[in-house]
């Protein structure tokens, strides 16, 4: 692996090659803030898709996509004299100094649970002009990555069950409430209950160390692998899947669950 003074020389390099393609280039000059967002969004789902894929080779390249964002944000707001990527670096490393007591002061922890508890506390004392607990949560994430960090939130200050076991007597509440709305046909109340529902179901993961949204993708890749099989091999047999019974097409589906 490359040593420290290679790696600052390679910072060093992807540096340069900024201010000189924010100077010569018309397509990088015209970018800001606002036009960049769509595209550093799409980067950060491609880099998530590497991951979940376990991809190294696509990991390494959409890093370098993102970091890319990253230092071009930083250009521009040096430009405005706002700030430049010293100030990120160091502002960075401010922070995880301060939020890790435990390894650079005299802070014990006994394990990973008090590291995550101490983060949240300390996350909490840095808010200025009333902040609280959630309102750091962005507005804008996906609504099951929300709700996992929301519950991350609140458990470290302590707002959880004392089991993880516990949970699923509110799993279970929560579907007894949504059955019970389903019977009555009232559509807003059976929204209600059922986001009740997919929350605590989502608190469960957390509780069992299962990032809900990874498992849902992988699911999706499941579904999407054996439908494709059923699909293809229906074909095959110059059938039309609208042609088919339920209980043909659940043949091959079962057949297809054997290739994964």
């Amino acid at each position: 692996m490359n040593s420290i003074k290679e790696k600052l020389s390679a910072f060093e390099r992807i540096l340069v090659i900024m201010d000189k393609i924010r100077e010569d280039c018309p397509w990088d000059n015209e970018q800001t803030n606002e036009s960049l967002r769509p595209m550093t969004i799409e980067e950060t789902y491609e880099l998530a898709e590497a991951i979940l894929e376990n991809d190294i080779q696509g990991i390494k390249k959409e890093l370098g996509d993102l970091f890319l964002h990253i230092i071009f944000y930083a250009k521009i707001a040096s430009e405005k004299e706002q700030f430049d990527i010293a100030d990120i670096i160091n502002g960075l490393a401010e922070k995880l100094i301060y939020r890790h007591p435990h390894v650079f002061s005299d802070t014990i922890v006994d394990n990973a649970d008090d590291v995550k508890e101490n983060w949240e506390e300390l996350k909490l004392k840095e808010k200025e002009n009333g902040g609280t607990i959630l309102s750091g949560i962005p507005k804008s994430l996906p609504a099951m990555i929300k709700a996992m960090r929301m519950q991350e939130k609140v458990r470290g200050v302590g707002f959880d069950w004392d089991e993880k076991e516990q949970v699923w007597d509110k799993v279970r509440e929560e579907l007894t409430e949504f059955e019970e709305e389903v019977k009555k046909g009232n559509k807003e109340k059976m929204e209600q209950e059922f986001g009740d529902l997919l929350f605590s179901f989502i608190n469960a993961a957390r509780l069992y160390d299962i990032d809900p949204d990874n498992a849902l993708e992988k699911t999706n890749q499941k579904f999407i692998k054996r439908f494709n099989y059923l699909e293809k091999n229906t074909l095959k047999k110059g059938l039309s899947l609208k042609d088919m019974s339920l209980e043909e097409m659940e043949v091959i589906w079962q057949q297809a669950k054997f290739e994964d």
